[in-house]
């Protein structure tokens, strides 16, 4: 904001400081970036030329990178970089919280066949950082259980059988996935893993233990109490 200010008509900056001033933001998880990161990458994202930049991977390696960045992509959480790696020839995503030392350089490219960029980061966030990946069959829209999964989390495709949709989710854990799909609220199916089940119905077991003898029907609306 500070740098587009300087660069505006008085006019337009006028109204965007009476914007800024008058929005505050509710503190929300999520990762804070260096806004001059995001102005190199995006520069360099405009202006094709490459990017090296050091890299701290899962395991806490930093390596450095050369990368041809395509595009910055947001899930609200997280901030991400769609970008052709250099060094090991292949799409990669970067997670900006993690990029160090980034410097644009003044070799440019010409971009590459390339896949959509929302689609390919939508997938690897939500299945190659995590240890397990389940596929589970949803009872219910795709827009709906869509607006209840985060993107980071899972995507949800279409599925032909009609009124049904397939929810691709990750996690660290299975339990977590069970969980996760139980509290969505609708009837659903676990195609696999098929350790995903059986860790299901362990976990659906101790739940009902935890229950005792607690009622599992409608309690009604009435404060008298029941027989």
């Amino acid at each position: 904001l500070a740098k587009l200010d300087q660069v505006m008509p008085p006019r337009l900056r006028s109204e965007v400081r009476a914007v800024h001033g008058a929005t505050v933001s509710l503190p929300r998880p999520g990762t804070a970036i260096d806004p001059e990161l995001l102005l190199t990458l995006a520069r360099a994202c405009r202006d094709e030329v490459r990017v090296g930049f050091d890299y701290t991977d899962r395991e806490g390696t930093a390596r450095r990178r050369t990368v041809e960045p395509l595009r910055l992509v947001t899930t609200g959480h997280r901030w991400y970089l769609m970008a052709w790696d250099v060094d090991r020839g292949d799409w990669r995503v970067f997670r900006l919280d993690r990029i160090d030392d980034a410097a644009a350089s003044t070799w440019r490219f010409r971009p590459r066949p390339h896949p959509d960029p929302v689609e390919h980061v939508h997938r690897s966030v939500t299945e190659a950082p995590y240890r397990h990946v389940a596929r589970v069959r949803v009872n219910a829209p795709a827009e709906e259980v869509a607006a209840r999964v985060p993107p980071q989390v899972g995507r949800v495709e279409e599925d032909p059988l009609e009124g049904w949709c397939l929810l691709v989710v990750g996690a660290d854990r299975l339990e977590s996935i069970a969980v996760h799909v139980a509290l969505l609220g609708f009837e659903a199916e676990l195609v696999e893993p098929e350790e995903l089940r059986v860790v299901a119905a362990k976990l659906a077991g101790r739940l009902a233990g935890m229950g005792g003898s607690a009622a599992v029907d409608d309690p009604g609306d009435g404060d008298e109490p029941r027989p």
